[in-house]
């Protein structure tokens, strides 16, 4: 692998959209880091990838931390954007994503409380 040779991106397709509902063993929530990399599966290749989650009402912590924190991490030149998401869902895709923006931080602090 040549990580520092630019990839071509003048043709093909740069834009998806991945339904979340499809990581799901049956009725079950997303929630495994496993899940989460089969729905990553060739998405380095693109420059948008759009996470539907119609149809999907949780995902677990585990869930989103691969996809919004690790893989996001691994590749910065991807914008990685949830759609259809319900609150419960935004929250946990935000808390993921906290870990992005300041290195170190978020990762099992606890909120301040007021005395």
């Amino acid at each position: 692998m040549d990580k520092s040779s630019p990839r071509p991106r003048g043709y093909g397709f740069t834009k998806t959209v991945v339904p979340v509902r499809l990581a799901r063993y049956g009725q079950d929530t997303p929630i495994a880091r496993s899940q989460a990399k089969r729905l990553l599966a060739r998405v380095e290749l693109l420059r948008t990838v759009l996470f539907d989650f119609s149809e999907v009402e949780m995902i677990g912590p585990a869930f989103a931390d691969e996809i919004f924190r690790v893989f996001a991490r691994r590749h910065p030149e991807i914008e990685l954007r949830p759609i259809r998401a319900n609150p419960s869902i935004k929250r946990m895709v935000a808390r993921a994503s906290q870990g992005n923006q300041v290195p170190g931080k978020g990762d099992g602090e606890k909120p301040e409380t007021a005395s």
